[in-house]
C-alpha cells in the first residue's frame, strides 16, 4: 500500500454496529428477538437529509463497499471503483450507507453469531432469511439513522433485487431505484446451480448437519466446491476464454488428475480463498433468499401489478456476456415497469465479461451511472 490513499478514494473507513432489540418477524415464521446490523458510511449527510443511498450487497458482499480499513489494507472495498469523489456514486454529493445483511458472516448478526438463548453460535438453527426480510431490516436501520427517504437504493444481482423489494413495500422510502444485472425471480437453471452448490457443501463429511463449528471444522471441500461452480456462472464463455484459453500450467500434458489447465488452478485458487473468508451456513442461506425471491407470485405472477404502486424512478442496467441474469431478464423488469406507468431507463451494456460486470467500471456502464446519478444530484 502507497503512503498516500489515492486522491478519488473515501479514504480510510471504519464499520459501525447498531443494536435492535424489538423483535423481527421473518417471512419463515419465526423472529429474531434481538440482532444486530454492521454497516459503513461515506461521505456526509446534508441538513435536510436527502441525500443519503443505500448499497445493497450480492451473495459473497458485505458491508465494506469503498475506501480502506487501514494504509496496510491492500484491497478495497467490494465496489470501490464506483464510490468515491468524482465516481459515478459521488460522495461529493452523496452520503453512502452499506450494510451486512441479517444472516451474513462479516459482522451482521447471522449463524456464527452466538444465539442468546443457547450461548453457543446459531449454526443451521438461524432462521431462514428473505429479501422481505432484509428489506424490512434495512428500513429499521434507517429509521435509527434519521433518514427518512433515501435518495437512491442502488444494488446488483441479489442486490438488486433487494432494491426491487424496496421499491415495492416501502415506495414512499426511496426516490430511485438502481438495479443492476438482476431479474424479476430466478430461472429453474439458477435453482438448479445453487442446489448443487448446497448439496457440494451438504454432503462434506466436516459439515455436520451444519454444527461444525461444535466440532472446530469446516466443510473447506463443500464450500470450495460450491464457489468453483458458481465462479464459472459469474463469468462468460468469452471471458473464460480471453483469460485462459486452453493454456497449461506447465506447458505440457501430464496425463494425470492434477491441476494442468490454467483455467483449472484458477478455480481452485478462487475456491480455497473463498473457504477463508466465508461461512458455509451463510452460503445456504444466500442462496436459498436468492431462489425464493418472486414478488409477483403475490400478485398471481403479473409483475406490472406487482410494481403498480411503486413512486420512484427506476434506472435498468444489464450486461450482454451476462448469462446467468441476461439482458432478457432485465428487460423483463423494464416492460412491466413500463406497463405500469412507471419512469424508467434501460441501459444494455456491451460487456464480455459475464455476470461480474457489474462490479467491473467497464466505461460504457461508468458512464450511464455517472450521469444518471449527476442528474439525481442535480448537476445535469
Amino acid at each position: 500500500m502507497p503512503d498516500t490513499l489515492p486522491a478519488d478514494s473515501v479514504g480510510l473507513v471504519q464499520a459501525e454496529t447498531l443494536h435492535f432489540d424489538q423483535p423481527l418477524a421473518l417471512d419463515c415464521g419465526q423472529q429474531l428477538n434481538q440482532y444486530e446490523i454492521v454497516y459503513e458510511t461515506y461521505g456526509t449527510l446534508n441538513e435536510d437529509r436527502s441525500n443519503a443511498i443505500l448499497i445493497e450487497h450480492a451473495l459473497s458482499g458485505d458491508h465494506h463497499a469503498a475506501g480502506y480499513h487501514s494504509m496496510e489494507d491492500r484491497k478495497p472495498g467490494w465496489w470501490d471503483n464506483f464510490i468515491g469523489p468524482g465516481k459515478p456514486i459521488d460522495t461529493n454529493y452523496f452520503f453512502v450507507v452499506s450494510s451486512n445483511n441479517l444472516g451474513g458472516c462479516k459482522g451482521s448478526t447471522g449463524p456464527t453469531a452466538i444465539n442468546p438463548e443457547t450461548g453457543k453460535a446459531y449454526g443451521p438453527d438461524f432462521p431462514i432469511i428473505t429479501v422481505r426480510d432484509w428489506v424490512n431490516s434495512q428500513k429499521l436501520l434507517a429509521d435509527m439513522l434519521g433518514i427518512d427517504v433515501w435518495c437512491a437504493v442502488i444494488g446488483g444481482s441479489l442486490g438488486g433485487m433487494q432494491v426491487m423489494q424496496w421499491a415495492i413495500d416501502y415506495p414512499d422510502r426511496l426516490k430511485h431505484a438502481i438495479i443492476i444485472a438482476a431479474a424479476p425471480k430466478l430461472s429453474a437453471q439458477n435453482i438448479a446451480f445453487n442446489e448443487v452448490a448446497r448439496q457440494a457443501i451438504m454432503s462434506d463429511p466436516d459439515f455436520h448437519e451444519g454444527r461444525f463449528y461444535e466440532h472446530d471444522t469446516i466443510p473447506r471441500r463443500g464450500l470450495m466446491l460450491a464457489r468453483m461452480l458458481g465462479h464459472i456462472t459469474y463469468l462468460s464463455d468469452d471471458a473464460m476464454r480471453e483469460k485462459f484459453g486452453r493454456e497449461l500450467r506447465e506447458g505440457k500434458l501430464n496425463y494425470g488428475f492434477n491441476v494442468e489447465f490454467q483455467v483449472e488452478s484458477y478455480l481452485r485458487y478462487q475456491g480455497k480463498s473463498f473457504v477463508d473468508r466465508f461461512d458455509a451456513n451463510t452460503y445456504l442461506l444466500m442462496t436459498k433468499a436468492l431462489d425464493y425471491f418472486d414478488p409477483a407470485g403475490e400478485h398471481n405472477h403479473d409483475l406490472a401489478a406487482t410494481l403498480k404502486h411503486c413512486t420512484c424512478r427506476f434506472l435498468i442496467v444489464s450486461f450482454t456476456g451476462d448469462w446467468r441474469f441476461s439482458p432478457g431478464r432485465s428487460r423483463e423488469i423494464v416492460n412491466a415497469l413500463l406497463k405500469s406507468h412507471k419512469q424508467v431507463s434501460y441501459s444494455e451494456v456491451v460487456a464480455t465479461l459475464g455476470h461480474d460486470a457489474f462490479l467491473v467500471p467497464t466505461p460504457a456502464y461508468h458512464d450511464v451511472m455517472k450521469h444518471y446519478l449527476l442528474r439525481v444530484a442535480g448537476k445535469l
